[in-house]
């Protein structure tokens, strides 16, 4: 049973005494999996374009969005639905736009499905009669947790090979053998693929998945992992098995993926930043396919990538512009790549007070509880090793954070111009000197609240004239 809005109820009667309301598409799939879902689409069979319109007018604003698509927007007690036609599609050309619309309310139940890209998405739901319509078997492979595309008109589509890997990270689906056989073959349509829209694709992986993993192995499946060079050069990528036995670095990426999808500090995060922490966890070790090495280390011989985590910052940038991420993503996920392994580089011992605050410094606008969230990804990310010594390490540092109030954003500085104007100095260059000098000596915790700080500074002051 699919549960509706109330204020849909009359319309949906109004509708089924004149033809055949269906709700089709995501909310049906999202409903069976006990998945909560806001867009709701209704498809109308039975009446012509003109006749739903008249129809829905008494309902509330209508909104003719695509008459030659067949859409309508009904806006009702403060909420929107999409009513549509069945329709018929066909590639006349390539790219996104060609394609030949033709709305037709007479398509049958079935031959309204077979245009839909999985069998998962092509299931209907009769709100009157309290059926479900699944013509092509999707809630058997929902069950067994498989996407099979519908026909051979998923061909025409390019953009539903990136589909399915999204669709696969966020309700962890395998791609049946003969779909990824058939998106095999549509390798070369990448290049019809607006960035836009492959980027709409690429977020809803970022921001929804409950197994990224799936994803990426959906693109490896069908050979569309070479679209991603940055990705796909981590594909055989060795690490040192004492320290990663779970493989290569493709491996310990997807492992890593899906231990962050675990951490609360994920789950419960807003899309916004969710985005990020995906992207920058699959961005952490892209810089390991050009330092990786072979060298002789306590007289055995190691695998090692010296210097990866700032070698990384340029395949982070590469593939970031591939997928379509706005620009303004970089400056977070950056510093989350280059410092990745800030814990490990400040020796055997924890971070000290000054280390915490530069780092947070230097992660700005990323914060210190960001970098955490992926160092943590990162330490999960190498099953079956246990390493209970780096989590706690990474507690300690999280911790001294909190303690430090740096956990959510750099240190700001205690003293500015006006403390100098207070002094008789005039604005000019030594400002600038000074106001560094005086900061880094504040990251370094000779002075920690206003009195403090103004006691330092006349000592500087007096210091640097002599």
């Amino acid at each position: 049973m699919i549960t509706l809005p109330p204020v849909l109820d009359p319309v949906l009667q109004e509708l089924a005494q004149h033809g055949r309301p269906r709700i089709v598409g995501g909310c049906v799939r999202d409903a069976l999996l006990g998945h909560p879902s806001d867009d709701i689409d209704i498809e109308v069979g039975g009446i012509d374009f003109d006749g739903l319109e008249s129809l829905l007018k008494p309902f509330g604003a209508t909104d003719v969005v695509g008459r030659s698509f067949g859409t309508i927007k009904l806006h009702r007690s403060g909420e929107q639905f999409d009513f549509s036609l069945p329709r018929r599609e066909s590639k006349t050309g390539a790219g996104h736009r060609g394609f030949k619309v033709n709305p037709d309310p007479y398509l049958s139940d079935a031959e309204a499905a077979a245009r839909r890209d999985f069998t998962v998405n092509a299931m209907a739901w009769d709100p009157v009669a309290g059926e479900l319509i699944d013509p092509l078997g999707g809630r058997e492979d929902m069950a067994n947790r498989v996407l099979r595309h519908c026909g051979p008109a998923f061909r025409e589509d390019p953009l539903r090979v990136l589909r399915g890997m999204q669709l696969a990270a966020r309700f962890d689906f395998e791609l049946a053998p003969e779909t990824a056989e058939l998106a095999r073959s549509m390798q070369d349509d990448f290049g019809e693929l607006p960035v836009e829209r492959v980027w709409g694709e690429w977020d809803k992986w970022a921001t929804r998945s409950i197994r990224p993993s799936r994803g990426l192995r959906v693109l490896q499946q069908t050979g569309w992992l070479a679209h991603f060079p940055e990705i796909a050069a981590l594909v055989n990528t060795p690490q040192e098995p004492e320290w990663h036995p779970e493989g290569d670095v493709f491996e310990h990426t997807c492992h890593c993926l899906d231990a962050l999808v675990k951490d609360l500090d994920w789950s419960a995060a807003p899309a916004e930043k969710r985005r990020r922490l995906m992207l920058a966890v699959l961005c952490h070790d892209l810089g390991k396919p050009s330092t990786t090495e072979r060298v002789e280390k306590n007289g055995r011989l190691r695998w090692t990538s010296p210097g990866h985590a700032h070698a990384g910052i340029e395949p982070t940038r590469n593939l970031l512009a591939r997928i379509g991420a706005s620009p303004r993503l970089l400056p977070f996920i950056e510093p989350l790549v280059q410092y990745h392994l800030a814990h490990i580089d400040s020796g055997s011992t924890p971070p000290s007070a000054s280390q915490i605050r530069r780092l947070a410094r230097k992660l700005a606008p990323a914060t210190l509880e960001e970098l955490l969230t992926v160092m943590r990804a990162d330490c999960r990310g190498r099953p079956p090793k246990d390493d209970p010594e780096t989590l706690a390490r990474l507690d300690q540092m999280a911790a001294k954070a909190e303690e430090l109030a740096v956990k959510d954003a750099a240190p700001k500085p205690l003293l500015g111009g006006r403390d100098l104007i207070a002094r008789g100095f005039e604005p000019g260059p030594q400002f600038g000197r000074v106001l560094a000098e005086a900061y880094e000596a504040q990251l370094a915790g000779e002075f920690d609240d206003e009195v403090t700080s103004q006691t330092w500074l006349d000592s500087h002051l007096k210091h640097t004239k002599n």
